[in-house]
């Protein structure tokens, strides 16, 4: 049990330290009993006869779930476009202020470019949308009863036992040694 959960205070320098008083107390929301020194994290040990202290090592990071799941492929796609369209967008239009302010023989043409640029890039962002619309309606995200998902796996799903069906039927007259097979499959 460590000094610190009991209430009592932890050792700070001198007897009981490992590194003669180089030591930092962890801030709050730290485990108790738990000092850092040098970058390696120390767990503080009371005992009878004086404090004890074992190292271990933390990992440099935690590896966290997502908490949302990952963009399908063409959305994402789309999406990282779209970014660099609009930073492209951006970056002319400041180019063009500022040619602007200093009356370069730049402004006119930077103008007329980001004026193009903006109408590229609203095209960008809005075929993100279509996109993700068009993902989640071919895909079955949207759970109506007209989803076209949902007559398309209908329409997968019955092709799959027909050719499940077929195969079964040529297995078997493979079995039978080709008798009752007809002159052409």
């Amino acid at each position: 049990m460590s000094a610190q959960a009991e209430g009592g205070p932890g050792p700070v320098g001198g007897r009981g330290t490992a590194t003669g008083g180089h030591e930092r107390a962890v801030g709050e929301g730290a485990a108790d009993g738990q000092r850092h020194a040098g970058g390696q994290a120390r767990a503080v040990l009371g005992h009878a006869d004086g404090y004890e202290e074992q190292a271990y090592y933390r990992p440099l990071w935690i590896e966290e779930p997502a908490r949302r799941r990952r963009l399908p492929d063409p959305v994402r796609t789309s999406a990282v476009r779209a970014v660099l369209i609009i930073a492209v967008t951006l970056i002319q239009a400041v180019i063009a202020f500022l040619s602007t302010l200093a009356e370069s023989w730049l402004a006119f043409p930077m103008v007329l470019s980001s004026v193009a640029s903006t109408v590229v890039a609203t095209w960008a962002a809005l075929d993100v949308w279509v996109t993700r619309q068009v993902w989640n309606q071919r895909n079955g995200v949207v759970s109506e009863p007209s989803s076209t998902a949902r007559t398309l796996r209908r329409e997968r799903r019955r092709a799959r036992r027909q050719t499940r069906a077929t195969e079964r039927a040529q297995e078997r007259i493979r079995r039978q040694g080709g008798t009752g097979q007809l002159s052409h499959p």
